[in-house]
């Protein structure tokens, strides 16, 4: 996912591209571990509830009016083996409605010869709402060539400073990365989403973006798929070089929403998220929208389109009986509802002067 220019035809470059699915289906298979999701819960209200059938799971999010409140976030593109997971991809967003997003489209800028591993979402799903992909390191330009390449609908930025450092090619120089995500957002010729890849959006960052003019931030905290892992399994031993010794590094998406500023760009959520009731627990801490990665891959490789649409089926209709639960007509409407935070989370809304209480009584003060 490094985005360092190297114009043309690069096979080694290619050859990550397929790296980094491969070693995402591993951690997939693997098997989904506990992360911080399971630290936040509902104050059960018996009494509280709303009919299944009166939920809108449509997602306001600024502008745009998602089908669902959740998509396909940017995982790959560029070469064969990924230009069939976006095709298929694609078409499950183009049969249910969901937005869904590419993979960094920077090898594709710098060697037209793979751009069909990323036109392929566009030719499959003509209508939908597509997002672009590349990195906080490109320039004003890239952002443009990035949105008309795939007539996107808005733009990710992905900032993956920790993945860059463990990566054998990963580039270094972070110095210039606000100056560019400022020229990004003004030359981009629609919405810029900046995202992380895994590693969460701190209070700090958030205002920051804020204050660059991004309007949108994906939090994308840990708990899903491992970058720092990925990059670090792709170093040869005998470099002697291990930066396993940063494993857990970052925060989560719970952690960066509780924690998120008043002044922070509309969020989405990603990173861990594994089921319906992530999902619902994200968009309760304050997301407008959820992304999803790691279980759509997964779904993909295994059933195809028609795996993933027989999915998207089946969360929605779980999300609905959810929030029909917890007495949510709409997605934003969880923002109103009674959390409990304990375990990890808990201390770190402890360390930050995050009001746990307050959380807790949501409902009163609504």
């Amino acid at each position: 996912m490094t985005d360092a220019p190297a114009p043309g035809h690069d096979p080694h470059r290619a050859a990550r591209k397929d790296d980094h699915v491969r070693l995402a289906e591993e951690q997939v298979n693997a098997g989904f571990h506990r992360n911080e999701f399971d630290d936040l819960t509902f104050v059960h209200h018996a009494l509280g509830g709303v009919s299944a059938a009166e939920v809108d799971l449509s997602a306001n999010v600024g502008p745009w009016r998602f089908a669902t409140p959740f998509y396909v976030n940017g995982m790959t593109g560029g070469t064969d083996m990924t230009a069939r997971i976006n095709r298929d991809l694609a078409i499950a967003a183009r049969e249910t409605g969901m937005p869904m997003a590419s993979g960094s489209t920077s090898v594709a800028l710098d060697d037209p010869s793979t751009a069909a591993g990323f036109t392929v979402i566009r030719e499959e799903n003509p209508d939908g709402f597509v997002m672009a992909n590349i990195g906080a390191g490109r320039s004003g330009d890239d952002a443009r060539r990035a949105v008309d390449l795939l007539q996107a609908d808005a733009l990710q930025l992905h900032i993956n400073a920790v993945q860059e450092i463990a990566m054998p090619e990963g580039g270094t120089n972070f110095s210039d990365w606000p100056r560019l995500v400022e020229e990004v957002v003004e030359a981009s010729p629609v919405p810029v989403i900046a995202k992380e890849v895994g590693f969460g959006l701190s209070r700090s960052t958030l205002r920051t973006l804020n204050d660059l003019g991004v309007q949108f931030a994906d939090v994308s905290g840990r708990g899903g798929t491992d970058f720092l892992s990925i990059e670090n399994t792709r170093r040869a031993p005998e470099e002697l070089i291990d930066y396993s010794i940063l494993t857990g590094f970052g925060h989560s998406a719970l952690a960066c929403l509780l924690d998120a500023p008043a002044t922070a760009p509309t969020l989405l959520a990603s990173g861990g998220v594994r089921n319906p009731y992530d999902v619902v627990k994200a968009l309760a801490a304050g997301a407008r929208a959820v992304g999803v990665a790691g279980t759509f891959l997964k779904a993909v490789r295994d059933g195809g389109p028609d795996g993933v649409v027989r999915l998207v089926r089946a969360w929605e209709e779980q999300l609905r009986g959810i929030l029909a639960l917890l007495g949510a007509p709409t997605p934003v409407d969880l923002q109103r509802t009674d959390l409990i935070v304990r375990g990890g989370l808990a201390e770190f809304c402890r360390v930050r002067n995050i009001d746990l209480a307050a959380l807790s009584n949501r409902s009163r003060r609504a």
